[in-house]
């Protein structure tokens, strides 16, 4: 498991359907301190929205990832140092796990295959958009969530596993369990990280902190503290071992 995400503690999606705070621009989105840039949203995301944003982030040094939301919006850019795709392994329909991937390849044909990368997603938050489009059973105890964990690491080699909380802070015993059940894989949490507190206390438990939302709704000065508090949490790790 070489991939760059291995060294990464801190993920900024930016998606392209919504506006940066008044004032703030894609600079001082690439300078709040993140490691990676993810771009990528759920609903009515289009070519023309994502080519925006790599063309604003691609002038700065942060490294920089698409996450289609499906194949319709997959950009061919030298920009991006390469894709991120969700798989999701809680997902009702098989659409979601390899059906969307089928039709991507069918599509465009041979793929970029040395810079595209599948993330195993596990989606928690029944009311989530990712959760309703995908018919995600969210009813998974933390012995589930560890066993899906193990399952994407062990049968399907996935290098990213993806605990998906959107919208609201989650049960950091199943982000616990997740981590616990990985030898080498990256645990990546997204959800409700909000501030220096909850980047901290996530931190604890995942690899990877993922923050989205945040970033829109109160600005890169916010970003920043969970850029912190992340780290700090890792830190604090470190010198315990």
């Amino acid at each position: 498991m070489t991939g760059p995400w291995t060294e990464w503690d801190h993920v900024l999606k930016v998606d392209p359907d919504k506006e940066l705070k008044d004032g703030e621009t894609f600079e001082d989105v690439c300078a709040t301190g993140t490691d990676a840039i993810e771009i990528g949203g759920t609903l009515d995301i289009t070519e023309e929205k994502m080519q925006r944003v790599i063309d604003a982030c691609s002038k700065y040094d942060t490294p920089l990832y698409q996450e289609p939301s499906n194949p319709g919006v997959v950009i061919d850019s030298d920009a991006l140092d390469g894709y991120l795709i969700p798989t999701v392994f809680n997902a009702e329909s098989s659409f979601w796990v390899t059906g969307a991937h089928k039709e991507w390849v069918r599509i465009d044909g041979p793929l970029d295959w040395d810079r595209t990368t599948t993330e195993a997603y596990i989606v928690l938050n029944p009311e989530a958009s990712v959760a309703e489009l995908t018919e995600a059973d969210t009813e998974q105890s933390a012995d589930d969530v560890a066993s899906f964990a193990a399952v994407a690491e062990k049968m399907f080699g996935q290098e990213i596993i993806y605990v998906e909380y959107s919208g609201t802070f989650g049960d950091t015993e199943k982000v616990a369990a997740a981590k616990d059940a990985l030898e080498e894989s990256t645990l990546f949490y997204g959800g409700g990280i909000h501030d220096y507190e909850s980047a901290y206390e996530m931190g604890k438990h995942a690899d990877t902190i993922v923050v989205g939302d945040l970033l829109h709704d109160e600005g890169v000065d916010a970003v920043r503290e969970t850029v912190e508090g992340v780290n700090d949490a890792h830190a604090e790790q470190l010198e315990a071992e």
